[in-house]
């Protein structure tokens, strides 16, 4: 049950960033929007950790299930590839924007024509 409401949320979350996305046409509120996004991903990876009563897997507990170390480490790797696309992504805005002097999309492709 509690697995079930964390996927809904991210899905939830996961579709709000899709939104700002889709909706937006300002080039910094598309990366936040994307940032968003990507938080929905490592709280799905996160809720695939998760073991009723589960336990560090250290071999000096007495513990029956073990918690999976592998979903976390994807988590954290994620959230390095997100933060590198992110700056990745605000440093071609502020190219853009030095550019045309805007970081509306429509104002962009509507003055390379």
């Amino acid at each position: 049950m509690m697995q079930a409401a964390t996927y809904a949320a991210a899905a939830l979350v996961f579709a709000i960033g899709l939104y700002g996305v889709i909706s937006n046409h300002d080039m910094i509120k598309i990366c936040v929007s994307l940032s968003v996004m990507e938080s929905s991903l490592v709280l799905v990876l996160v809720a695939l950790a998760f073991r009723e009563g589960g336990a560090a897997p250290i071999m000096d507990t007495d513990a029956v299930r073990y918690v999976d170390p592998l979903p976390h480490a994807l988590s954290l790797t994620a959230i390095v590839i997100g933060a590198g696309i992110i700056s990745l992504a605000l440093g071609l805005t502020v190219m853009v924007y030095r550019q045309y002097g805007t970081t509306d999309i429509r104002r962009v492709f509507g003055s390379l024509r």
